[in-house]
């Protein structure tokens, strides 16, 4: 039985990738996008893949305290020993909540675009976009890429991802779809959900005529870099001691109170 990659293999002498030698060929003439797209496909991005990916990943870098970030910090405090570990547990929290939307968003793009084509009209894309909202909404399952709870008013990334994106020829129909959804999730919920980051990032992946599975394996990457610098500032300015404290302190609060369940002195001790 034969165990084989082709991405790269190793002798006494050299280290290839992909069939290229990583010291002559490689080194010092990729940058990371490019060793991104070289690894994962055999071939080097053009220079508006490249531009477009990295805009992507800078995106997803970082977004303060959101849990991936929390999740590192606690687990640093816990094995200080441990950077590896502080950031895979920030990054196994990329799920269809956090993080992974982008995913979400982008096969929402791709699935639900239906026929439509470049050549139709924006009345097509309007009505396409409500219908697909409407069957959402009949079914109570979130549309994937709008709304967001702190950016109410929109995503300040979303236009000027969009710009990055026309620039570089990925403004397609996908975009045009993400865009004709927002307007009718507008008009059937009576209130402004914009395009957020992982509807923007979705819809371009799908225009660049990537698999869906790219808008997370870039969030991923991106974040990466996002939970490094929180884990450098932990050893300046450590945060996950105080997170800890106020658990205990909430902990604490409840037991002088008589409360068993400090969940249920908030009401949230039910599904409401």
């Amino acid at each position: 039985m034969t165990v084989k990659t082709d991405i790269g293999f190793t002798t006494r002498d050299r280290i290839y990738v992909r069939g290229r030698d990583l010291a002559d060929d490689i080194l010092g003439k990729m940058d990371f996008i490019d060793m991104i797209y070289f690894t994962a496909t055999g071939k080097e991005p053009d220079a508006k893949t490249r531009a477009m990916t990295n805009a992507i990943i800078v995106t997803a870098t970082d977004h303060g305290l959101t849990p991936s970030a929390i999740a590192a910090r606690m687990t640093i405090l816990g094995a200080p020993e441990s950077l590896q570990g502080a950031v895979a547990a920030g990054l196994l929290g990329a799920g269809n909540h956090f993080l992974g939307t982008m995913q979400n968003a982008a096969a929402f793009t791709r699935n639900e675009i239906g026929d439509l084509t470049e050549g139709d009209d924006d009345a097509a894309y309007a009505a396409r976009a409500q219908e697909v909202v409407r069957a959402f909404r009949a079914a109570r399952r979130i549309v994937p890429g709008i709304g967001h709870p702190i950016h109410v008013e929109g995503d300040p990334r979303t236009p000027v991802l969009r710009r990055i994106a026309g620039e570089n020829g990925f403004d397609g129909r996908h975009w045009r779809f993400m865009t004709a959804v927002e307007t009718a999730a507008r008009e059937e919920y009576g209130r402004l959900l914009p395009i957020n980051a992982a509807g923007a990032v979705g819809a371009t992946v799908s225009d660049m005529g990537l698999a869906p599975i790219w808008a997370r394996a870039f969030a991923l990457i991106g974040r990466s870099a996002g939970l490094l610098a929180h884990l450098m500032e932990e050893l300046e300015n450590p945060q996950g001691q105080k997170i800890w404290d106020m658990i205990l302190d909430q902990d604490d609060s409840a037991e002088i109170a008589g409360i068993a369940d400090p969940a249920r002195a908030h009401g949230k001790g039910k599904q409401q």
